[in-house]
């Protein structure tokens, strides 16, 4: 079993992502979804949770039917769904730093990516993860992909160069190349 994982800079981007992942037969429990609970327009703290959930919900799919709200060190508060949410809020649960991170790299994903992803989401990102066997992965990420997946090594780069920047502000939008 891999993980293969692609970083969005929208909602609407991963949910497509996320829909078109299940027309492709890609089972819901395979899908995790992890994004800001901040809504990517301006509304009233107590507007963020429903936006975040509200706009990611909008899918048909299995697995955005199960969107919550979850903390994760060193991010707060995030939409969350499928086994890397669970992942990530049990470690945090259990007083694990960088809940993200250690789900990542549980998963398979380097140290490295993993710290990547999670600044992604902590900017406002929204990372989607599945998980399969390695004749599918190719088809998941060629979907993933042409869905705007962000290239998360230029994305490093960019990310040194500002610190503070929401995802959304970035000017690359390259498509990822997997490894």
């Amino acid at each position: 079993m891999q993980t293969v994982t692609g970083l969005f800079d929208t909602r609407e981007q991963a949910r497509t992502a996320i829909e078109d992942l299940e027309r492709a037969g890609i089972a819901s429990d395979k899908i995790s979804l992890v994004g800001s609970s901040k809504p990517e327009t301006e509304a009233g703290d107590g507007a963020a949770a429903g936006a975040g959930v509200g706009v990611l919900a909008g899918g048909a799919g299995g697995l955005l039917a199960g969107l919550g709200l979850i903390a994760i060190p060193g991010i707060g508060p995030v939409v969350a769904a499928g086994w890397l949410a669970a992942m990530a809020a049990g470690a945090a649960a259990g007083g694990v730093a960088g809940g993200l991170v250690g789900a990542l790299a549980g998963a398979g994903v380097s140290k490295d990516e993993a710290e990547l992803y999670t600044e992604g989401v902590r900017r406002g990102g929204v990372l989607v993860a599945v998980q399969t066997d390695s004749a599918d992965a190719a088809a998941i990420r060629s979907i993933l992909v042409s869905n705007g997946a962000v290239d998360i090594s230029a994305r490093r780069d960019a990310y040194f160069s500002d610190p503070d920047a929401p995802a959304e502000e970035f000017p690359e939008r390259r498509r990822a190349p997997y490894r």
